[in-house]
């Protein structure tokens, strides 16, 4: 029988962690035994999470600023000596026509969406090479494959980081890096319309793709699961 991975002990860091996916995926790395160091910009939620997780370390970190990130990776390996997991879950969103988008506006969704995707799997390489063991997850999304209107910039950037995280996974499996890329698809949250009650009967939940998170990161290291898709099992019919 294949042997899963166990996340008892293993430090994991979850950047964009005070909301949504994130937070679901801080909780449920936690709940399977994982040393969670959540991170991300709002203050007074992360500290609200840290203390609901018991984390041992609480940081800010800004996706789009390196020396952020550089900052919050010297903070957890001083604080626990190494890093196992890396979870890439912060992301922007906004609706805009894409004739109407500014170059200001479509800059910030590339910048977070996918630029923040790399400098912290850059930023996080050489502890998670040093492990042996590294896991690296990045959330991309279901809109990179059936993009829709008013949101090309997210769109765009989602789709990048799949092409982005499948590079990354032929170049890093033989320092022992597994690179994961989850594309969930309407999930019910507040990040794409500021109400997660809205569509919730229906939706994914959170939870649903923090298992799926979970269960990758976890999995046997003989095969490699590089890319899952999430969808709604019964979306309205249109």
């Amino acid at each position: 029988m294949a042997q899963w991975f166990d996340l008892s002990e293993r430090v994991a860091v979850v950047i964009g962690a005070t909301s949504g996916l994130g937070r679901a995926i801080a909780v449920g790395l936690k709940q399977h035994g994982a040393t969670v160091v959540p991170s991300g910009r709002r203050q007074a939620e992360l500290e609200s999470l840290c203390n609901q997780l018991g984390s041992k370390l609480c940081q800010t970190a800004d996706i789009t600023i390196r020396p952020s990130i550089d900052a919050l990776r010297d903070a957890v390996l001083q604080s626990f000596g190494r890093v196992d997991i890396l979870v890439n879950a912060a992301g922007v969103t906004f609706r805009q026509s894409t004739i109407g988008v500014t170059e200001a506006q479509w800059s910030s969704a590339i910048d977070t969406n996918l630029n923040g995707v790399l400098r912290g799997c850059q930023s996080f390489y050489e502890p998670l090479k040093h492990t042996g063991r590294g896991r690296i997850l990045n959330i991309g999304s279901l809109g990179s494959f059936l993009a829709f209107h008013e949101v090309a910039a997210y769109c765009a950037s989602k789709a990048a980081v799949n092409a982005f995280s499948e590079a990354l996974m032929q170049e890093v499996r033989y320092d022992n890096i597994r690179v994961s890329c989850v594309a969930p698809g309407s999930v019910a949250t507040e990040f794409a319309q500021g109400d997660a009650a809205k569509g919730a009967d229906w939706k994914v939940s959170p939870e649903e793709v923090a298992e799926v998170v979970v269960n990758l990161l976890r999995h046997p290291a003989r095969s490699l699961p590089s890319r899952v898709e999430l969808r709604p099992t019964r979306p309205p019919k249109k």
